[in-house]
């Protein structure tokens, strides 16, 4: 980690507020002119801050190995695929897909589809030739503003990836999934407890303090 990060000392822009401009606007881009790993991710060449999350999961759980195959669900713009490619090495294989088109990545396959789209889940299934080490899930709804109906959609994806998770891992894999805090996360990991030999909850230094997303580390499948 580099010294700005260690001692959590950044230069601090404002912004003059422009007319026309939502305020809820202004605050997100100072925020991001702000932030740290916004910072770090641009000087590394990762497609965004998110990157992070990742690399700090799996240096907590070391799930992402020389050789493995992963599925990035939610994966635009493409920072865990970037994470994911760099662990697996020449020997791996990772597939993502979004809803929206990201820009190629050299050695990974991105397919463009909605995860929600049966028809589309079937041919992202038939392109990975067998079963996979690893599933990821960053995905997540657009945001409504009511807190409730939010947690309800990301939930509502969180369990369509475990649905997937089940018919694609190999045994002894691992899934990784993004959940907002708010209760209705203990019905799923109810379930992931039933098929997987550890199930923890994680929340990186890179996600930002005031978010209420968490992510779940589901280790060891059980078929």
């Amino acid at each position: 980690m580099d010294k700005t990060l260690k001692s959590g000392r950044h230069l601090t822009i404002h912004l003059k507020t422009t007319r026309g401009r939502r305020i809820s606007s202004q605050r997100w881009l100072t925020r991001q002119l702000n932030d740290p790993y916004v910072h770090k991710a641009k000087k590394a060449g990762y497609r965004s801050r998110a990157a992070y999350k990742l690399i700090e999961i799996d240096d907590k759980f070391k799930f992402l190995k020389q050789g493995a195959k992963v599925v990035d669900l939610g994966a635009a713009p493409g920072g865990w695929t970037q994470v994911a490619l760099e662990k697996v090495g020449p020997k791996g294989k990772v597939i993502g897909i979004d809803l929206t088109l990201m820009e190629p990545l050299q050695g990974a396959l991105l397919i463009c589809g909605d995860f929600c789209d049966p028809k589309v889940v079937e041919n992202l299934k038939s392109v990975l030739e067998g079963e996979v080490d690893v599933v990821l899930s960053d995905m997540a709804a657009p945001s409504t503003g009511h807190s409730q109906t939010d947690h309800l959609r990301i939930m509502a994806l969180a369990e369509e990836a475990f649905v997937f998770a089940q018919d694609t891992l190999r045994a002894g894999g691992t899934f990784v999934v993004k959940v907002l805090q708010g209760g209705t996360e203990k019905d799923l990991l109810g379930l992931l407890k039933k098929h997987f030999a550890k199930v923890v909850h994680f929340k990186p230094p890179a996600s930002r303090s005031d978010s209420a997303e968490m992510y779940v580390v589901a280790l060891g499948f059980r078929p």
